[in-house]
C-alpha cells in the first residue's frame, strides 16, 4: 500500500512538472528503506511511462516548445548516461550526500524565488 501511495504523490508532482523523481527518490530510500542506487533506478522506470502520459496531456494542449525540448532532450539523454555511470560507481554515503545536496539546493532556490515574488 505505501508503494502506491508513493508512486501515486510522484506521479502527480512529476505530472505538475515540479520533479516527480526526486521526490520519489526521498520517499523510497526514506520510507521504504530502499538502498539509494536501488530507489535511483526505480525512479529511472517510473519515470519513462510517468513522462509518456504527461507528454501527450503537454502536446494536446500545446504546451511544448518543440524548438527548445529536442535539444534539451538530446543533451538530457547525454548528461543522464554520464550521471548513470557516476553515480552507479559511487558508494552509498557520498551518493547520499550528493543527494541531500542537492536537495538543499532546489529548497534555497524554491525560497528564494518566493519570497521574491513577494516583494515584487
Amino acid at each position: 500500500m505505501l508503494e502506491i501511495i508513493i508512486g501515486f504523490i510522484s506521479g502527480i508532482i512529476g505530472g505538475l512538472g515540479m520533479g516527480g523523481g526526486t521526490v520519489l527518490i526521498l520517499l523510497l530510500s526514506m520510507f521504504c528503506g530502499i538502498e539509494q542506487h536501488i530507489a535511483q533506478g526505480s525512479n529511472v522506470i517510473f519515470f519513462i511511462p510517468m513522462s509518456i502520459a504527461a507528454i501527450i496531456v503537454f502536446i494536446k494542449n500545446n504546451k511544448i516548445n518543440f524548438k527548445i525540448a529536442i535539444p534539451i532532450c538530446i543533451w538530457g539523454l547525454i548528461g543522464a548516461g554520464i550521471g548513470a555511470t557516476i553515480s552507479s560507481q559511487m558508494d552509498m554515503s557520498t551518493l547520499r550526500k550528493f543527494f541531500g545536496g542537492f536537495l538543499i539546493i532546489i529548497a534555497i532556490y524554491q525560497i528564494y524565488t518566493l519570497i521574491h515574488r513577494k516583494h515584487k
